[in-house]
């Protein structure tokens, strides 16, 4: 996947004047992600809270910066993956503490364009991201 920041995350998604078009980036993000081993696809790596199946590992490389893997049997949950990737891939846990992912959820709109269920599943994936940096 490209190296997007939030901020440029959030300029695309204002380029679309309705949320048809924002889906479709949003499913268009999720084509990205690389692949995911299907041996990694297990009970523990299985993001608790998500409607959809979504699963997440986290390394941690020499100099402190983790790097996720992370994937979904839905199309626009991949999408939603691809936004929790652009907030904190490559972060330190540091870094992962102090971002503001709330905000930018609700600059682009998808605190009030998702359902309830995806919504939860967002901020369960973020969640993991956090557990996972401290582990």
């Amino acid at each position: 996947m490209n190296a997007l920041e939030l901020q440029d995350l959030q300029e695309n998604f204002t380029l679309f004047d309705d949320w048809e078009d924002r889906y479709r980036y949003l499913i268009d993000l999720g084509k990205e992600l690389p692949p995911m081993d299907e041996a990694l696809k297990t009970e523990e790596t299985l993001v608790k809270g998500c409607m959809s199946r979504v699963w997440m590992i986290a390394e941690t490389s020499e100099n402190g910066s983790i790097h996720f893997t992370a994937d979904s049997d839905a199309h626009i949950v991949r999408g939603l993956i691809a936004l929790v990737l652009v907030a904190y891939q490559g972060k330190t846990p540091e870094e992962i503490g102090i971002i503001d992912i709330e905000e930018t959820f609700k600059k682009i709109g998808l605190d009030q364009h998702l359902s309830p269920n995806r919504r939860n599943g967002f901020f369960a994936m973020v969640e993991r991201v956090k557990a996972l940096s401290q582990s």
